[in-house]
């Protein structure tokens, strides 16, 4: 049985309405504001709907039948950035410079003390039946992304038009892995939740290798390789609003307890994006279903 729903996140009467009609056993929290430059624009939605957003899934939850686990996703961004040359790990302080980054880090902390309050770990099985976990994930890239401001789709749209992409920043670092690792993460989390191991109702961060942490220059030097088309130029605008400029995640607790590693190295990662987005505009082929076949067999 299936039914969607499409409403706001914002929303609290739809939201808890859609909630506590289809009772879900496990919720994957990713409605969000997703960007940094358009929350600089665009600051009170950018909070609104990721940090009152949340908060509005966490309040509704604790009156839903039959739900044993929300899984809350965030982003790497939620730490605060010291441009450090290693990875962030969960404990590390909270931060957030730009809009974006920081209505993520208040997300963690509404969870961290929703959990506190109504959906205690000790509490469990006593006063409440919900485990609640946070994932904090690096650059994500994989076919299908038409988000403005973001590197691959700027420049796959730009390839197809036959122009060159602006890039800003060459020189940033980030920790960029396919949709498919994170995406396996979360599943896996997810079951440990619902078999009830409260030791997992805690963050976790889903990032590549370290041989996945690259500056956008190197990121694209490898989709020039698997697309010729694609063109760039530098124009470092000085007036651009603020974005870190070295970021990287410590995974090492997500291989130690859900013994969950990335399986496709950066370049893998990056030859399945150019080309599905290579297939889309010159055979009008979506190559998702097939990508996560292969996924699979690797896995196997």
């Amino acid at each position: 049985f299936e039914k969607s729903y499409f409403e706001d996140i914002n929303d609290y009467v739809k939201l808890e309405n859609a909630l506590k009609e289809s009772e879900p056993e496990i919720i994957f929290h990713l409605a969000a504001q997703p960007l940094v430059r358009y929350s600089y624009k665009n600051p009170l939605e950018t909070f609104q709907t990721n940090t009152i957003g949340t908060l509005n899934i966490l309040n509704i939850a604790r009156r839903v039948k039959n739900l044993k686990a929300i899984v809350i996703i965030t982003t790497d961004k939620v730490y605060e950035n010291k441009e450090w040359y290693w990875g962030y790990k969960e404990l590390d302080p909270l931060g957030g410079y730009d809009p974006y980054s920081a209505s993520k880090a208040c997300a963690e902390i509404i969870v961290n003390s929703m959990r506190q309050s109504f959906f205690s770990v000790d509490e469990f099985k006593k006063s409440h039946n919900v485990l609640i976990a946070s994932v904090r994930a690096g650059n994500v890239i994989g076919g299908g992304d038409w988000s403005e401001d973001r590197l691959i789709p700027d420049v796959v749209k730009a390839a197809n038009d036959n122009s060159s992409a602006i890039i800003r920043n060459p020189k940033s670092t980030r920790p960029w892995q396919h949709v498919l690792e994170p995406l396996r993460g979360y599943l896996m989390l997810g079951e440990r939740l619902l078999l009830e191991q409260k030791e997992f109702a805690t963050s976790f961060n889903f990032g590549p290798n370290n041989e996945g942490d690259l500056s956008v220059e190197d990121v694209l030097k490898l989709t020039s390789s698997f697309w010729d088309k694609i063109s760039y130029q530098t124009q470092v605008d000085l007036n651009a609003p603020h974005e870190a400029n070295l970021l990287m995640l410590d995974i090492s607790k997500a291989r130690k307890m859900l013994n969950w590693t990335p399986i496709l190295n950066s370049s893998l990662s990056i030859e399945w994006t150019i080309r599905w987005y290579k297939e889309f505009y010159e055979k009008n082929n979506i190559l998702t279903i097939n990508h996560l076949e292969k996924y699979l067999e690797k896995l196997s």
